[in-house]
């Protein structure tokens, strides 16, 4: 059993890690923060709004978790509702309509599992985000900040680009479910860990992620510098696409899996 695995998994559910808001306001300027799906309620799992990166309007999109119990509580520990996928999606539609590229922050164990939420529709409203960010016409940048686990995470990752913070995951679900199928057992969740190949490097290895972002500390301003400017790099580098090669290159990208 790799200690190495038990460590990334440990850290990539640490509280202490910046948020899909700090990196919102760390990032970028102007960012506000818009809410509502126009149709239930706002989720305070999921945030967005409209910002400038080096002077170049983009829509920014977050899966968030609490940094202490009460914020937990608020936001639902990070585990979006139908209405949070259908926020994003709508600020997503609103950036295909003015032109703006699209960066997402995922941090979540997976979407909640809560009746309310099967009878407003979650499998349907994580489908139609996976449709619809397919199709998108704008880049796309997903970025996985923490935990990144099941169709919750993937609903925000269809990407042109899929990157990770070095000691994070990313997985179909999390170890502890892995490990209660396949074992009965969830306290294996490390060992199902390693099975599963759910670490930064790995991923990378297996060409399911396109970049990883080395970590030197939660709250490195070198990360940060770093991360800032492969986004304007890679935004500028995608924008030059013309809108043919650029969803084709992303249908590729998918359909190689």
């Amino acid at each position: 059993m790799s200690s190495n695995v038990a460590r990334i998994l440990k850290e990539a559910r640490d509280q202490g890690r910046l948020t899909s808001l700090d990196y919102a306001e760390s990032l970028f300027d102007d960012f506000m923060e818009l809410h509502g799906d126009r149709h239930f309620a706002d989720d305070g799992a999921i945030i967005g709004g409209i910002a400038r990166l080096n002077g170049r309007p983009v829509t920014v999109i977050g899966i968030q978790k609490g940094k202490n119990l009460q914020d937990n509580l608020d936001r639902n520990f990070g585990q979006p509702n139908p209405e949070g996928y259908r926020k994003a999606l709508r600020l997503m539609k609103q950036a295909e309509k003015f032109g703006r590229p699209v960066i997402t922050f995922i941090n979540t164990a997976g979407a909640y599992p809560g009746v309310g939420a099967e009878e407003r529709g979650q499998g349907e409203a994580i489908a139609k985000n996976l449709m619809e960010m397919s199709d998108l016409k704008v880049p796309i940048i997903a970025i996985i900040i923490g935990e990144g686990g099941s169709g919750g995470a993937l609903a925000l990752g269809v990407a042109d680009k899929v990157w990770m913070l070095e000691h994070t995951m990313y997985a179909i679900l999390s170890p502890e479910g892995f490990a209660s199928i396949l074992w009965k057992d969830g306290s294996r969740a490390t060992e199902a860990a390693e099975l599963m190949k759910i670490t930064a490097g790995e991923l990378l290895n297996m060409g399911i992620v396109d970049k990883v972002i080395p970590e030197h500390g939660y709250f490195s301003s070198e990360i940060l510098e770093n991360l800032k400017t492969s986004l304007i790099e890679e935004i500028d580098s995608l924008s030059q696409l013309s809108l043919d090669d650029l969803l084709e290159a992303r249908y590729q990208r998918f359909r190689k899996y």
